[in-house]
């Protein structure tokens, strides 16, 4: 496997499989990463400091998913977001999501205290795969959420 930051040539690619997941799992509608400005040109927006975002790819060269961390909130808080982690059914489970964690939660550490992230509770595997990688699970979103349909919240120290 390999792992690199994101390429404007790989914008499409990740768009896609970002969808196909959301779509899979209910979350193609209003409220959810669907409507995200962002979401067909990640390579700019994750193009600022204290901001990346990785992609994975198989031996083969097919890109597997990805994940991304930005701030989230006031500057002063040191607060950073665990954005857009998705991945194609063949990479579950195989420890592609594990690697990506560990290296979006390294940079994190340089910029941040603490890293948050949104979820849907169906999406079963990946509540569990947050919590088993230390997020402790919220009751309620933090301020400043654009995300208002997300229904689980997590959050963990850096």
């Amino acid at each position: 496997m390999n792992i690199r930051t994101i390429q404007a040539k790989d914008n499409g690619a990740i768009e896609a499989i970002i969808r196909q997941c959301l779509i899979e799992f209910g979350g193609n509608r209003a409220g959810l990463a669907w409507e995200d400005e962002s979401l067909s040109h990640l390579s700019d927006y994750y193009n600022h400091k204290g901001r990346a975002y990785w992609v994975a790819f198989d031996e083969n060269g097919k890109m597997l998913g990805g994940c991304g961390i930005a701030e989230f909130g006031s500057p002063d808080a040191r607060i950073c977001e665990l954005q857009k982690m998705y991945f194609l059914p063949e990479a579950r489970g195989k420890g592609v999501a594990s690697q990506l964690l560990q290296t979006a939660l390294r940079f994190a550490k340089q910029h941040y205290k603490a890293c948050y992230l949104e979820t849907l509770q169906n999406m079963h595997a990946a509540n569990r795969f947050y919590t088993k990688n230390g997020f402790q699970q919220l009751e309620a979103p933090l301020a400043g959420s654009d995300h208002f349909a997300c229904d689980a919240w997590y959050i963990r120290d850096l």
